[in-house]
């Protein structure tokens, strides 16, 4: 298991769905993935942010998974870290800190997001000079969640909604949570 120091993420390398920007090919991405209790999804998470981007390194969080979930990871190629504060808010703090790259991608291990759609965001990222993408769940195979999962998410969206107003039809505080990020904002 490599050491919580800081690691440096590959440059960006061309996309089999089409080539980034001259301008994006000299940045270093890294996909940043927290977990807990993710056995069963995260490997074909990690292949599927590998193929999408080749040259992007992956690294795994795991917060306390009471799985095989790092195993798992560090068998599919990931660099495997631990984060022993509970919460993603931890985790992603701890990820950030600990990993250098120029564009950071965050998705969960759960495979609910579409890893083809990485290369999208990167480039729209590079492309227009932007501080961060967000990529929103849009599916409605129900095996793509865990059990309760949709039913917990639209709960949510309800009392939000009943508190704060009404949101978009593709607005919610439950999605958009794959995101990608670059390390200096924009002046």
């Amino acid at each position: 298991m490599p050491s919580p120091a800081t690691s440096a993420a590959a440059p960006l390398a061309a996309s089999p769905h089409g080539t980034p920007e001259d301008a994006s090919r000299r940045h270093s991405i890294a996909v940043l993935l927290p977990c807990y209790n993710e056995a069963e999804t995260i490997a074909p998470t990690i292949a599927g942010f590998a193929q999408a981007l080749p040259g992007a390194r992956i690294y795994v969080y795991d917060n306390n998974s009471a799985d095989e979930t790092a195993a798992k990871a560090q068998a599919a190629g990931a660099s495997v870290h631990r984060e022993h504060l509970q919460g993603k808010g931890n985790v992603v703090r701890r990820m950030l800190a600990d990993i250098d790259a120029d564009i950071y991608l965050i998705a969960d291990g759960d495979m609910t997001y579409d890893p083809k759609a990485a290369s999208l965001l990167i480039q729209t990222l590079v492309a227009n000079n932007l501080d961060m993408t967000v990529g929103v769940r849009q599916t409605d195979e129900s095996e793509a969640y865990r059990r309760g999962h949709r039913f917990g998410n639209r709960t949510f969206n309800h009392i939000v909604r009943g508190l704060f107003g009404p949101a978009s039809p593709t607005s919610s505080p439950a999605t958009g949570r794959c995101r990608g990020a670059s390390r200096n904002p924009s002046p």
